[in-house]
């Protein structure tokens, strides 16, 4: 079968679904691949690496949909692409069947399969697959980027000759993949960062990261996305009161906020209002990666960049993976890759629909003439759901003692049953054993004892606990060998020399592996 890649018709977009190292991978899945000439050109690959990969590239559009047996997207296909699917072609791209319900069903009416990149659900198998969370991560990044061209001073605090620079305070609004690189960017930058989300276990993900939770006073539980799959889900009127509220009492002390929040199928719910741009600082910039559906901020204009009265800058545009194309490229045509990867199971170059498949079947909204949207739940739970713990009993002070009691009288019958069954023993080996193998017997019995106080009684504070152990066990050994080696005959003192060289390589293997461990936490 053969993949074809056409070049992106929406002005500007410059992604592109191949790039010659997926179309590499792709021939040894057993696929042929085509490419339009030139739908690589704006994000840095030329015709010639994609011949050089063993890519035909062919001269319109028309021709390769006429000969690909599966074609790959970046944006949802237009109208005259549309027109060009016929029954038995595949078409992998992103669609977004919740918006693009005419589209779905002209899907329908040409028989082709329409597998939907954004449809991936999001469970563990299909990251490699997620492209979704690509692209939120270049978009994430790039928006930091966008925000410090338009800020206009440093992201770091600075102390020079001529005065004293404050570093930079940055609010990131929901901690989803885009917010994450969001965070990670900004602490790197050097920016003191805050970051919020619906979720408050996610916290600690982001104090890890160097930046700081912005905590809600506010008791209710919100959805972790395990029914949603792995999506957010929509606020309670009164959880988005408080949320608003916070954002008014920090909104006069933040230079940049970037807001990512966004819920598939769903406008994007406002969080950063009018009156929250105003209290803000002249030069101050508001970085909406939820403007194509609406935005985040109340004075967003998708794909523009505006300046409010007070001097904030609002940039709404919608095609931040687009301005990192070669990037965005590489990770795309990845996950479509891997999704090839998916659909391929034999390695023959032969697609293979199989539904029972959690990924495929969530990813495909058209098959054989029939709409599949939207698909069932995924059989794995995007997110665990944690089991509630029982909390212990609490026990009333009588119940305590009693406990207490039960205790101390089990500890008391197993020490006295151990020294009965022990002095039982002695009594029997001293009733049978020779006189000599008495004393022999008393001195190994007092050397145990004695070994195990010494050994145990060893600090640690240079060597882990086993390693100090294992270094005092050595040390008893050398100083017993030493004893017998003038103890006379050849086979002792050949075993008591063999017993110090191996004892000393393992004290001084110790010393040597402590030392590297310890310069592991030196700085250089």
């Amino acid at each position: 079968m053969l993949i074809g890649s056409p070049r992106e018709r929406l002005e500007g977009e410059a992604r592109v679904a191949m790039t010659p190292d997926s179309a590499t991978q792709l021939q040894k899945l057993g696929y042929q691949c085509a490419i339009e000439t030139g739908a690589g050109k704006l994000a840095g690959f030329s015709d010639d690496a994609f011949r050089a990969a063993g890519v035909t590239v062919v001269d319109s559009a028309e021709t390769l949909f006429a000969s690909a047996d599966v074609i790959a997207k970046v944006r949802p296909p237009e109208s005259s692409e549309m027109a060009r699917l016929s029954s038995g072609k595949t078409l992998i791209s992103f669609f977004y069947p919740a918006q693009n319900k005419d589209l779905l069903d002209r899907a329908k009416s040409t028989g082709a399969n329409v597998i939907a990149m954004d449809m991936v659900p999001r469970i563990s198998r299909a990251q490699k697959m997620d492209a979704l969370s690509s692209m939120a991560n270049i978009a994430g990044y790039r928006a930091l980027i966008e925000a410090g061209n338009n800020f206009g001073r440093f992201f770091t605090g600075q102390v020079t000759a001529a005065g004293k620079i404050p570093p930079a305070k940055v609010l990131v609004i929901g901690a989803g993949v885009a917010g994450l690189a969001a965070v990670g960017t900004s602490v790197s930058l050097g920016a003191i960062t805050y970051a919020f989300d619906v979720r408050p276990e996610v916290a600690e993900q982001i104090e890890s990261m160097g930046a700081e939770f912005v905590f809600l006073d506010f008791e209710e539980q919100q959805q972790d996305g395990a029914a949603t799959g792995g999506y957010a889900a929509p606020s309670s009127p009164e959880f988005r009161a408080a949320q608003l509220k916070k954002f008014r009492e920090i909104a006069a002390d933040i230079d940049i906020v970037i807001t990512t929040a966004l819920i598939p199928g769903r406008d994007a719910p406002k969080l950063w209002l009018a009156d929250m741009v105003a209290t803000m600082k002249p030069g101050s910039v508001v970085v909406d990666l939820a403007a194509e559906r609406g935005g985040n901020c109340d004075l967003t204009v998708p794909d523009q960049k505006i300046i409010s009265d007070n001097g904030v800058t609002v940039i709404g545009y919608t095609d931040f993976p687009s301005r990192m194309a070669a990037q965005s490229s590489t990770l795309y045509s990845t996950n479509i890759r891997h999704m090839i990867t998916d659909l391929t199971p034999n390695k023959d170059g032969v697609i293979v629909h199989n539904m029972e498949d959690d990924v495929i079947r969530g990813a495909t909204i058209a098959l054989k003439g029939e709409i599949t949207y939207p698909p069932p739940p995924p059989k794995i739970q995007a997110i665990a759901a944690q089991k509630p713990k029982e909390k212990p009993k609490e026990l009333t002070p009588e119940e305590k003692k009693a406990a207490e009691a039960a205790g101390f009288r089990s500890a008391t019958r197993n020490q006295v049953g151990l020294l009965i069954i022990g002095g039982l023993l002695m009594l029997l080996i001293g009733a049978f054993a020779p006189p000599v193998f008495m004393g022999h017997f008393i001195v190994f019995a007092l050397a145990c004892f004695v070994g195990f106080q010494v050994i145990w009684g060893v600090s640690h504070s240079l060597h882990t606990p086993l390693m100090a152990i294992t270094n005092a066990i050595s040390g008893i050994i050398i100083i017993g060998a030493v004893l017998q080696i003038t103890a006379g005959g050849w086979l002792v003192t050949a075993l008591a020399a063999i017993s110090v060289a191996i004892a000393a390589i393992n004290i001084v293997g110790g010393f040597m592996v402590t030392r590297r461990m310890l310069n592991m936490f030196q700085k250089s």
